[in-house]
């Protein structure tokens, strides 16, 4: 798919960007199995935050493999399909709103980390994370600030865990469709607060979060 799409030099420009941001992957190269860890969903009024676990293979390439922010709906879709054939192992964990009310949206955010890792096939020897050290996991761990544009497994793992929850929230868009999930994905955007105020809050919406609108 990807390599029909680009052609001589666009080819070679791609796979130099690729390669840049394989550096922490070539930085830890004697471990075996390297694990890219990301979160989607912190900021939302609603919905779960989804966190993305991927493994990848040493010699894998997978063409406009970037930060999920950064790619068109089109791009993180084709990618999402990409990533879970071609990875060693992946996995996505996911904690709703009621337990990010209970501890916390950071905490929620570990949680949701812990369970990717424990569903992988693969046992990781290392991880690396967006921004971020995870208590409670026994495994060699390299926080990553704005790691998802410059480590392959965390921008894999960033798409895996965007796609997830925006397939949630489609879903949940069809059972509350007057709240416009599926358009904000449960971003706190203006229609979204305005239908908040209007219809009260749904069952998958943060009370934590919401307390100033309704």
């Amino acid at each position: 798919m990807a390599l029909r799409t680009l052609t001589g030099e666009k080819l070679e420009a791609e796979r130099a960007r690729l390669a840049a941001m394989r550096e922490y992957e070539d930085t830890y190269a004697a471990c075996t199995a390297i694990c890219g860890i990301d979160e989607a969903g912190r900021g939302p009024l609603a919905g779960p935050v989804v966190a993305g676990a991927v493994i990848l293979p040493v010699d894998c390439e997978i063409l406009f493999l970037n930060d999920s922010k950064k790619l068109s709906e089109k791009r993180r879709e084709a990618l999402f399909t990409e990533i879970k054939e071609k990875a060693v192992a992946w996995s996505v964990g996911i904690v709703g709103p009621d337990v990010i009310d209970e501890i916390n949206i950071l905490q929620a955010t570990y949680e949701a980390m812990r369970q990717a890792i424990a569903g992988l096939s693969v046992q990781p020897d290392l991880l690396l994370n967006d921004a971020v050290t995870i208590p409670g996991v026994a495994i060699n761990q390299v926080p990553i600030i704005k790691g998802d544009a410059k480590s392959v497994s965390i921008a894999a793992a960033s798409i895996l865990a965007k796609v997830t929850r925006d397939h949630m929230m489609v879903e949940y868009d069809t059972l509350f469709p007057e709240y416009g999930f599926a358009k904000h994905k449960g971003y706190g955007t203006a229609a979204h607060i305005a239908a908040l105020k209007e219809f009260g809050p749904t069952p998958i919406h943060r009370r934590s979060f919401i307390k100033n609108f309704v």
